[in-house]
């Protein structure tokens, strides 16, 4: 038996719209990360991108359990002696509501080439309007 290809030619990409508001980080994330991977397709191949566009809206809303607001950390280093930023969930959900999503999609993705022109198919707004309406998305339960 011979293993099955996936040519560049044969790749179709779908458009998918997902709300946000009210759904867990973590789970939100892993799902939307498996859809822009293609991993929801039978001709899913590990080394192409045959995965499928992703607009994610209300990230501003999205919950976590616990204490996770206050004791998840993100950290920035700038490069200088002492500069070792750090700002938690809540401050980071203050100053840039779509970034935790944005990061904790990037994280499941794959660390290489790959994975940062999977993650150029993820679209994040805060709101609930997005400017891609001509390519029609559906909507995507998770």
């Amino acid at each position: 038996m011979k293993t099955y290809s996936l040519k560049e030619n044969d790749i179709t990409r779908e458009w998918y719209v997902v709300d946000a508001a009210g759904k867990n980080l973590g789970r939100l994330s892993s799902q939307v990360a498996a859809v822009l991977r293609g991993k929801h397709k039978p001709s899913f191949t590990p080394w192409m991108d045959n995965g499928d566009f992703v607009i994610i809206l209300n990230a501003d809303k999205i919950a976590v359990t616990g204490n996770r607001e206050a004791a998840k950390m993100y950290y920035n280093f700038t490069g200088y002696a002492g500069g070792l930023k750090e700002t938690n969930l809540r401050g980071l959900m203050a100053k840039h509501p779509t970034r935790a999503v944005e990061l904790a999609i990037k994280g499941m993705l794959p660390h290489n080439r790959l994975g940062r022109q999977m993650f150029k198919k993820l679209h994040v707004y805060a709101g609930d309007e997005h400017p891609h309406t001509a390519q029609k998305p559906k909507k995507l339960e998770l």
